[in-house]
């Protein structure tokens, strides 16, 4: 939740604030804590305020699973993906973030990344939703947690490095792209 529309190393400042305040020993800490406070603590992620009424609500989502991920994860897949998707802030690729690499399931996590990867190759139209994106993957791919978590962290780092908004063709590995390929 912390690194929606923001920078990793935002998101990663405030998980480093929030741990060290206190507030990752339980989700009954967070729950406590003032908003007030909260919201400092997740300020280098942006809109803080937003963000502290999701964590929060979060929180309340896995108190009400006795605040162990166990009793979660023990859902089945699809079963734990709409639970997910019933906390309020949490989206198809925030959910399918926790399912894949928090809980091992085989879920491929579609992301702004993703979308500009597979539109530039030509593999979906510029308008296709996450669930086209998704099975696309799943139908080439085993059922396999490890190997989708690979293969999203590994398109991130590509549009990182080489697929950007603005592509950086020269260098780029993939020789097929219609875009500029191998150069």
């Amino acid at each position: 939740m912390l690194v929606q529309n923001t920078a990793w190393i935002g998101a990663a400042r405030a998980v480093e604030r929030l741990g060290e305040a206190g507030l990752l020993d339980s989700w009954s800490c967070l729950l406590a804590a003032p908003d007030e406070q909260v919201w400092e603590l997740v300020r280098p992620a942006g809109y803080f305020r937003v963000k502290t009424v999701r964590l929060k609500a979060l929180a309340a989502f896995m108190e009400a699973y006795g605040g162990a991920h166990e009793r979660l994860f023990g859902l089945e897949t699809s079963a734990l993906r709409r639970a997910l998707l019933t906390v309020a802030g949490v989206g198809k690729e925030t959910a399918d973030s926790i399912v894949c690499y928090a809980a091992g399931r085989p879920v491929f996590v579609v992301d702004a990344y993703t979308r500009r990867i597979f539109a530039r190759l030509g593999w979906v139209g510029p308008k296709a939703g996450y669930d086209e994106m998704q099975e696309l993957i799943h139908a080439h791919f085993p059922g396999d947690a490890h190997l989708l978590g690979e293969l999203h962290a590994l398109l991130v780092r590509h549009a990182k490095e080489h697929c950007r908004v603005r592509p950086r063709c020269e260098g780029c590995p993939v020789g097929f792209c219609p875009v500029g390929g191998a150069v």
